[in-house]
C-alpha cells in the first residue's frame, strides 16, 4: 500500500494533467456545437471502420464454415447422380419398372468424409499426401479419395488423427478407368513426368474416342463407385503394341493446388473383399 501511495505521490502532475485533459475535452464537447459535431462524425467514421473491418473478419470465419458445408453437400449430389446414372443404366438394361430396381444404390452403399489435406508433394517419382482425419473419424486403409474435380487416390497408411494418401502421381497407383461414352476399360497409371497427365493403358485397337471424351473410373473395384471423373483423353499412342494403345489423359484434379478431399466409404467393401478373397482359394 505504501509503494502505491509513493508512486501515485511521484506521478501526482500527470494525473493532475489527464484530469485537466478529459475535463477539458467535456467542456468543449459539451458547450461547443461545432466541436460536438466534428467529434460525433469522426467517432461514427471511426466506429462504421471498426465494425466493417470487423465485419468482414466474421464473413470470413463463416465462410470457411459454409465452403465445408458446401464441399460435403456437392458430394453428396455426385453420389446421387451417380446413382441415378446406374438406375438409368438397370432400367434400359432390364426393362424393368422402377419399383423393380435394387435397393442397392449407391447412395446407400458410399459416404463421404470431407478432410483437408496438410502436406504435399507433386514433384517426386513417388509422390503422397497427408489428410487431417484417421481412424479415430472412420477413415481405413483402401478407400478412395477425391476432390471436386474428380479422382484423386487411395488411403494408404492411418493413424489416430491422420492419414497418408497415394494419389495418382504415384508409380504404384493402377486405377481402373473407362471412357464414359463406352464399356471398354483400362489401367490408368503415372509415368512419373507431368503432374497434370497420366496414362489409360490396354484399350482395345478398335475402341473409338474422340479429343476430350471423359475418362471416369469403371467401379471395378470396392474402392471407387462407377463414374467418378477422372480427367480428359488428350491424344492416342499405339505405337508399343498395335493390338491395345494408351490415351493419354489429362488429370481433373489440380494436384498443386489441393486443399481439401473427401474420403470415400463403402460400407459394403469388407463383404466384397472377402467373398473375392474367398473365391480365390479355390483356384
Amino acid at each position: 500500500m505504501q509503494k502505491l501511495l509513493e508512486f501515485l505521490f511521484r506521478k501526482k502532475h500527470w494525473f493532475v494533467f489527464i484530469v485537466c485533459e478529459v475535463l477539458s475535452f467535456v467542456l468543449l464537447y459539451r458547450y461547443n456545437a461545432y466541436q460536438r459535431n466534428i467529434f460525433l462524425s469522426s467517432a461514427h467514421t471511426a466506429f462504421g471502420y471498426i465494425s466493417s473491418v470487423s465485419g468482414t473478419f466474421m464473413s470470413y470465419l463463416r465462410l470457411r464454415e459454409e465452403n465445408r458445408i458446401l464441399f460435403e453437400r456437392n458430394g453428396l449430389l455426385e453420389l446421387e447422380i451417380l446413382d441415378l446414372e446406374e438406375q438409368l443404366e438397370t432400367l434400359r438394361a432390364d426393362q424393368l419398372s422402377y419399383d423393380d430396381v435394387m435397393p442397392d444404390t449407391l447412395a446407400r452403399r458410399y459416404h463421404y468424409i470431407t478432410a483437408r489435406v496438410i502436406n504435399n508433394s507433386v514433384i517426386r517419382l513417388s509422390n503422397y499426401f497427408t489428410i487431417d482425419k484417421g481412424a479415430r473419424d472412420g477413415i481405413r486403409p483402401d478407400m478412395g479419395v477425391v476432390s471436386i474435380r474428380g479422382v484423386v487416390g487411395i488411403v494408404s497408411t492411418v493413424d489416430e488423427h491422420f492419414s497418408v494418401v497415394i494419389p495418382l502421381l504415384n508409380p504404384k497407383s493402377k486405377l481402373s478407368c473407362k471412357l464414359k461414352n463406352g464399356d471398354y476399360y483400362g489401367s490408368l497409371s503415372w509415368d512419373g513426368q507431368d503432374a497434370q497427365y497420366a496414362n489409360l493403358e490396354e484399350l482395345p485397337n478398335h475402341v473409338e474416342f474422340q479429343k476430350g471424351d471423359t475418362i471416369v473410373t469403371s467401379g471395378f473395384s470396392a474402392i471407387f463407385p462407377p463414374g467418378l471423373r477422372v480427367g480428359t483423353a488428350v491424344e492416342m499412342d499405339n505405337t508399343r503394341n498395335h493390338n491395345f494403345y494408351s490415351l493419354r489423359v489429362k488429370l481433373a484434379t489440380d494436384f498443386q493446388r489441393l486443399k481439401s478431399v473427401r474420403v470415400i466409404r463403402n460400407d459394403f467393401q469388407q463383404e466384397q473383399l472377402a467373398v473375392e478373397r474367398e473365391a480365390r482359394k479355390n483356384d
